[in-house]
Parts: C-alpha cells; sequence; structure tokens
C-alpha cells in the first residue's frame, strides 16, 4: 500500500499538542454538549438553566419558576429556591457562584448532599449555556443579601458583588445566546419552549411554571402551568390533543420506590391506532428510552399475556399477544427519579440504569396484575383492543405476502403505471409522484429519463391516520409507491433499500392538490419517517402563471411576482393561470418544474417527532375543519432553492 507523502517543512511535536482550558472545549465543540447548534440547541440553554430549577423543586425548595422572553431574545429564569451558595468554595477558592458559571463539572449533584435525585447529573448546566452566551449575568438571594456577577462568552467581568438586603431566596439567571455559537438562529419558540415547560409542570406535580414572552416584535403570551394531578393530567392532556376517545374512564396509574429510587406510570388506551410512550428519567425526557422504557414494555406485554391466558380470553392453539399489539392505541407515561442517574450521550436521551427496569418490571407486574384483577370490564377492553390489534397485524402480514407473491420473489416487479429512469444509482435518481395521468404524461415526455423517474397517481388515496397496516397494503394508490421505493414499511423499513434519493411530491396547486399533498406527507410520516428525518422527502413548486409578451416568457410563482414582472415588461402581457399541471406541455413542465438548474422546491423536515405528531393528529383527525388547511402552513419546511 502506498503512504501518503508528508507536506513538506510540517512537524508534528509536543507544542502541536492543544489543551483547551476552562470553557474553551464548550466554545469548540458545542455540540458535544448540547446536541446542535441549530434551533435544538439554542432552546436547550433554556432547558439546561431551567433543570437547575427543577432540581430544586425536586428537593422540596422551589414551587415557582419564572421563565421569560424577552427583546433581543434574553432569557430570564427566576426560581423561589434556596439560591446558589455564595460562600467561597474551598478547593478552587473563589466564590461557589463564580464556580457554578465557569467550572464544568462543579455543581452539587455528585454526592454531596445537595440533593437527593438531579437531571443535572454531569454538573455542565450553567457553565455549558455561561460559554455559549454573549453575556449571562446572575443574581442570588440567599435571605439576606442580594449577590450578582456578570459574564461575557463565559468568563467574569468581575467578581460575585454583594447588594442590597433581601428576606427572599432564589436564583435569577439571564443570559443571550451567542450568535457566534449558534449561527443560524438566535430567536427562540415560544410554543417550543411551552411544550418542554408543560411536561416539567405535569413531572412535578404543585410545582407552577410561568412562561411569558414580552418580545417586542412577537405576540405577547403568558403560560401559567400548573397542574396537582401530575402525570394523570399529562395522559389526560395527551389524549385530548390526539383527538381519540378514551376506551376506558380510569387512567391506570402505577407507582413504587425501593431505598433510592422510585418509578410512577400512568397509561390509557384509545380507539386510534398510534403508539405514544413518554419516558422521563429525574424529569429529564428520556427521547431515546432506556431500561425504564423498556422494562414497561416488557412488563406490559407479559402480564397482559398472562391475564388473557388465565381467564381464558386467548385460547389455547392462539400465539401471544406481541408487543407492538399491546401498545396500540395506548397513551403512556413513564417518570422515574433516581439518586444516582446513568444516561447514555452528553444530552441524557436514554437511560441506562439496570436497578431502574428491575423496580418497573417488579411494580408493573404486581401492581397490574392487580388492577386487572379489580377490574375486569377495562381489563376486558384492552385485551380486545390487543387482539384486534394482533388480528391486523397478521392480516397486513398475508397482504405483504401476497404483494410479493405478485410481483414475484426473485424480482420485484414495478409498478404498472411507473416510468423508471435508466439509471441505477440511487444517489442521484429522484422520483416524482404525480397527481393525474394527464400530468403524469407530461412529465413522462419532458423529464430526465437518465435519473428522473415518473409516478403517476389518481384521485384521492387512503388517509392513513385513521387505517391500520394491513389496508395500507392493500391500497391500491399506495401500494405503488411502497413497490416503487423499494424500503418496505413499517418494522421492515430499510432505508438502504431506498431507490431515489429525492422523492418528490407534485400536485396542482389548489385545495384538491394540497389535500393530496397532506395524505401523502402523512403516509410517509406514519409509516417512513426517516424518509423526513434524513432529508429525501421534496414538494415540487409549479408556477401559477404564464405571461407572454412577445417572445418574452417569464413564470411567476405568487400573485405578488406576476404583478412585478407585468410591471418589468410594460404592462400589455398575455397572462395564462395555471389551473392544474395537466395544463402545461412536457416542455414548460421541464423548464419551470422539473429542470434541476432552474427549479425551486420545498424540503420536507421535522424539527421533532412531537411538532411534527401535533401537526398531522390536526389535518388528518376526525374533525373536518382543521384539514382545510394547507400542509404548507403547518408543517415545517425548509426552503432549498439549490437542487
Amino acid at each position: 500500500m502506498e503512504k501518503n507523502t508528508p507536506v513538506s517543512g510540517q512537524k508534528y511535536d509536543s507544542t502541536q499538542i492543544q489543551v483547551l482550558e476552562g470553557l474553551e472545549a464548550v466554545r469548540k465543540r458545542p455540540g458535544m454538549y448540547i446536541g446542535s447548534t441549530g434551533e435544538r440547541g439554542l432552546h436547550h440553554l433554556v432547558y439546561e438553566i431551567v433543570d437547575n430549577a427543577i432540581d430544586e423543586a425536586l428537593a422540596g425548595y422551589c414551587d415557582e419558576i419564572k421563565v421569560e422572553i424577552l427583546d433581543d431574545d434574553v432569557i430570564r429564569v427566576t426560581d423561589n429556591g434556596r439560591g446558589i451558595p455564595v460562600g467561597i468554595q474551598p478547593k478552587m477558592g473563589i466564590s461557589a457562584v463564580t464556580v457554578v458559571f465557569t467550572t464544568l463539572h462543579a455543581g452539587g449533584k455528585f454526592g454531596g448532599g445537595g440533593y437527593k435525585v438531579s437531571g443535572g447529573l454531569h454538573g455542565v448546566g450553567a457553565s455549558v449555556v455561561n460559554a455559549l452566551s454573549r453575556w449571562l449575568e446572575v443574581e442570588v438571594r440567599d435571605g439576606k443579601n442580594v449577590y450578582r456577577q456578570r459574564f461575557k462568552r463565559g468568563n467574569p467581568e468581575y467578581e460575585l458583588q454583594k447588594g442590597e438586603e433581601t428576606d427572599e431566596t432564589g436564583t435569577t439567571v439571564t443570559f443571550r445566546s451567542d450568535e457566534q455559537i449558534f449561527t443560524d438562529t438566535t430567536h427562540y419558540s415560544y410554543d417550543t419552549l411551552l411544550t418542554r415547560l408543560r411536561e416539567q409542570a405535569f413531572l412535578n406535580a404543585g410545582v407552577k411554571i410561568i412562561l411569558t414572552d414580552t418580545r417586542e416584535d412577537e405576540e405577547k403570551r403568558t403560560d401559567i402551568l400548573h397542574y396537582e394531578g401530575g402525570i394523570r393530567s399529562y395522559c389526560e392532556f395527551l389524549l385530548e390533543k390526539s383527538r381519540k376517545e378514551a376506551l376506558h374512564d380510569d387512567i391506570v396509574y402505577i407507582d413504587g420506590k425501593n431505598t433510592d429510587d422510585m418509578a410512577e406510570i400512568a397509561f390509557q388506551y384509545n380507539n386510534g391506532y398510534d403508539t405514544k410512550i413518554v419516558s422521563f428519567a429525574n424529569d429529564i425526557h428520556t427521547v431515546d428510552g432506556g431500561t425504564h422504557e423498556q422494562a414497561f414494555k416488557t412488563a406490559l406485554t407479559r402480564v397482559l399475556n398472562n391475564y388473557a391466558r388465565k381467564f381464558k380470553i386467548l385460547k389455547e392453539n392462539d400465539a401471544n399477544l406481541k408487543g407492538e399489539d399491546v401498545q396500540e392505541g395506548i397513551i403512556a407515561i413513564i417518570s422515574v427519579k433516581l439518586k444516582n442517574a446513568q444516561f447514555e450521550g452528553q444530552t441524557k436521551a436514554k437511560l441506562g440504569n439496570t436497578s431502574m427496569g428491575t423496580l418497573v418490571n417488579s411494580i408493573m407486574t404486581e401492581r397490574l396484575t392487580q388492577f386487572l384483577e379489580d377490574n375486569p370490564t377495562t381489563a376486558r377492553i384492552i385485551i380486545d383492543k390487543a387482539m384486534a390489534a394482533s388480528n391486523a397485524r397478521e392480516a397486513a402480514q398475508k397482504a405483504r405476502d401476497l404483494q410479493r407473491s405478485k410481483t414475484g420473489l426473485s424480482r420485484v416487479r414495478m409498478p404498472e403505471k411507473l416510468a423508471d429512469c435508466i439509471s441505477d444509482d440511487p444517489s442521484i435518481n429522484e422520483i416524482y409522484i404525480v397527481e393525474g395521468d394527464s400530468a403524469g404524461g407530461s412529465a413522462i415526455k419532458g423529464r430526465d429519463r437518465n435519473c428522473q423517474a415518473i409516478l403517476p397517481l389518481w384521485g384521492k388515496m387512503l388517509n392513513v391516520e385513521k387505517a391500520r397496516l394491513d389496508k395500507v397494503y392493500g391500497n391500491e394508490k399506495l401500494a405503488p409507491v411502497i413497490i416503487a421505493l423499494g424500503t418496505g414499511i413499517g418494522d421492515e423499513f430499510d432505508i438502504t433499500k431506498l431507490r431515489y434519493d429525492k422523492v418528490i411530491i407534485m400536485a396542482d396547486a389548489d385545495v384538491d392538490g394540497s389535500h393530496i399533498r397532506t395524505l401523502l406527507l402523512t403516509f410517509f410520516f406514519r409509516h417512513m419517517p426517516k424518509l423526513i428525518e434524513e432529508g429525501h422527502i421534496y414538494l415540487a413548486q409549479p408556477p401559477l402563471f404564464e405571461l407572454k409578451k412577445g417572445k418574452n416568457v417569464k413564470y411567476a410563482f405568487s400573485d405578488s411576482e406576476r404583478d412585478m414582472y407585468i410591471a418589468e415588461m410594460g404592462g400589455n402581457v398575455s397572462i395564462q393561470r395555471y389551473k392544474g399541471l395537466g395544463e402545461m406541455d412536457a416542455e414548460q413542465l421541464w423548464d419551470t418544474t422539473m429542470n434541476p438548474e432552474y427549479r425551486t422546491m420545498l424540503k420536507v423536515t421535522m424539527e421533532d417527532a412531537e411538532k411534527a405528531d401535533k401537526v398531522f393528529n390536526v389535518l388528518m383527525g376526525d374533525e373536518v375543519e382543521p384539514r382545510r388547511k394547507f400542509i404548507e402552513d403547518n408543517a415545517v419546511y425548509v426552503q432549498n432553492l439549490d437542487i
């Protein structure tokens, strides 16, 4: 093997080994500490400071937290806890406040007795926020005096200063995120913060969290979040938000503890088909689950099977219910508190404590078994729901097998209407899913046959929000999409088998076209979410108008653009309003909508599954009126003009 040639004059010695001191490491690699420097990381700064206040609530010293979004997107978080200690930290020889905001892994959460349980396991919250802020000010009230200190990009501007007398206690942290770090945006979303803070209020029954937006350029808003019902109230809230109906009145609530740890679980079944399991550890949303969530799922499946066998609901020859069967239509909240929480990853997305899995498994087995036997009517409703899901799963498998047998086992037969491309390189290939045979015909004639495939669809397809997997496989409108893309759906989805890098939805710019886009996006979101997450789904943007004056031809994509071109062309312009894609010939469709050099498309993204889930529930639920809104007004899109 040939070696790389050394760069002339370059030496490698001890002088080239860098040591990042203090908070330099955080500013150098911020993603290691907050996940990203995009919107998610920006909002994570607020969560870290709020988590510290929540830790005071968990310790029993705080019952009110105020979060304010001020002008210039300055954040101020105030709690009525004990206040950060203001004395000299013996090891460092400086104020404990200064230590907390300038030193990684410094805090009262490392076994010193300050906190029994804490979300801030790694002790980096305050210091990381300080490091990634243009400036930060902290005010501490210890019941005797007010103390203040200000920092600039992580460095103290002055020592902790003792101020006026007070009989109040608590901490106020005010900061402005650093645009040198968050280069895309420093603008906070009220709704994003509201979602997170509402979670915290649900998880800490009795704690009042007040969120206020006073920015001049935003709508003035205030939400008071205060729930005495705890995670039971959270379960009710998620059911209401899902727009589904509960199958049983009583929310199942289970709790238990051992010497240092405790767990509580609330769940309820509804008449929908989605699974909503939300887990937390020390009030941190464990988005990737962990031992507590896995133990819940395993115990739920085992206990329901045991009950169904004991009372002969499942017959001797019946197969056991699977996890996906017993989870269909469930809304569940799992909240655990641990003295020594072990998270996987700096952003605490997954819990790793095996002891918590043991605790959850134990209380679920004992308490859920007792609940089912004490409430046979509710038990039968839950078992019947799971058995219906099991039957649907088996029907879906038969539909998949039938589809495979129709297309042949050795080579998948592509849909009859698919005009495939010549290239077999998925990285350059793209497929247009086109509304109607007429527009499909124009697209087929106008495309680049080498790398552009066309799949015409006609009519409105199945609303997958209201259908199980077996119905999806059997739907004549969706089956061609599944086969053409090649990835499979649901549990069988494999993105490595995707045949096209870009999946482009091309529909008319009217209400019917918007409805078709909505239905397709709902399908992708429910059954192929990775296509959206990894940036493969796009919306074509055909023009609304053709403007002609002599040989000069322009295309306008909006009324304002039309008026601008009319003015530029000097009036007396012939204007054609396209009512649909079928009115364009092949050349026009290529020039305006399909030519990679000139086309404009919208790339569909999901900031997070929670936000997308809310959008699709509203648009595709049982209520008719919300479905009239265009998907473009609700989903999160990023315009990409260089496609």
